[in-house]
């Protein structure tokens, strides 16, 4: 805990219980992370869904840290380098955030037989292009869905290719897809594999090649099909409204975080694009609100988790935490375009 935590000065009752949750959160967080090290260094199995309370006690010291801040408001410190809002994490507290990180890195690891991509960043762009050149984009609205599908890789495993889920049982792969999903996003794409075999011949033999590589292995396991089977499971569909989308939102990352909400809430963000007010479309329930909770949005402190609903404005704004994740996939969005054109 910093020194200016320590200082007791003259604290009302909430204020001091405020203060003391955010203590016990801050040792609790601090005690599963170090068991999970543990564990690791030692071989030890891991109990199933490690990550699970690894996230559960991240999500409890900053929602304890809110409460005090809200409380307090002069506890409020400096910024951090994750880019989170001061009220809602003391920078401090960093190194935390760090091995938080590691230890899903190691959770998360590959299994032995995932088979790898040297390109993986260009995959996801050129299939991302393709398929959305597929639906009917120019070669500039295409080029924005390569970027939104950037994105959703960094989003969904952090920018690492076949990667488990530390917190599911059911999703994994550079896409993070259950098993039915993998199968519809398949079916899909064979029905338009043909057209793009038609305007762009090298990746489709790239695809043939790879397809011939998985075999009968998990397709969530090559990171070419499960990025090709995730985005066609959920996002081709979209992908035609990229140019309407872009409009309303010229923001890069509010684009990607849209898409984001698509894997996360998937029928509420499309009836907000129906909607004709995209930003101001309001989304309710106590199912949805948890599937938002669930991936880090108004999960954090009692007056955040209290909200009933929000607009999709008020959705994306509160999106902070994949902020981080979004700028790297713009980073080397921009870094594939330069070699391109070089």
């Amino acid at each position: 805990m910093s020194p200016a935590m320590g200082q007791p000065g003259a604290l009302t009752k909430k204020q001091s219980d405020a203060l003391n949750t955010y203590s016990r959160a801050v040792n609790d967080f601090e005690t599963i992370l170090r068991q999970r090290r543990e564990q690791i260094n030692s071989n030890e199995r891991l109990p199933n869904l490690p990550g699970q309370a690894l996230y559960l006690a991240r999500v409890n010291m900053m929602s304890a840290y809110k409460d005090l801040t809200d409380a307090v408001p002069s506890k409020v410190g400096r910024s951090n380098k994750f880019g989170i809002p001061p009220a809602y994490f003391d920078a401090d507290n960093e190194p935390l955030l760090d091995e938080y990180r590691k230890l899903f890195d190691l959770m998360e690891a590959p299994p032995v037989n995932a088979q790898k991509s040297d390109t993986p960043f260009k995959d996801v762009v050129d299939l991302g292009i393709a398929i959305a050149r597929a639906r009917g984009l120019d070669a500039t609205d295409a080029e924005a869905a390569g970027r939104i599908s950037l994105g959703l890789f960094f989003a969904e495993t952090n920018g690492n290719q076949n990667a488990g889920n530390a917190r599911s049982n059911r999703y994994k792969g550079s896409l993070q897809t259950g098993p039915s999903e993998d199968q519809n996003g398949r079916t899909k794409w064979a029905a338009i594999k043909q057209s793009i075999a038609a305007f762009d011949p090298a990746l489709s033999l790239r695809d043939d090649t790879e397809e011939a590589r998985v075999g009968n292995l998990d397709h969530r396991l090559n990171h070419w099909t499960a990025v090709r089977d995730g985005l066609m499971n959920a996002h081709a569909d979209i992908f035609p409204q990229v140019p309407e989308i872009v409009k309303t939102l010229p923001n890069p990352i509010d684009q990607m975080k849209l898409f984001e909400l698509i894997q996360i809430i998937p029928a509420p963000t499309r009836s907000a694009l129906k909607s004709g007010n995209l930003v101001n479309h309001r989304i309710s329930g106590p199912t949805i609100m948890g599937y938002l909770r669930n991936n880090s949005i108004f999960a954090f402190g009692q007056a955040d988790r209290a909200r009933t609903s929000a607009t999709l404005r008020e959705i994306l704004d509160a999106m902070w935490l994949f902020n981080d994740k979004f700028e790297r996939a713009l980073s080397q969005f921009d870094a594939i375009k330069a070699r391109s054109k070089g």
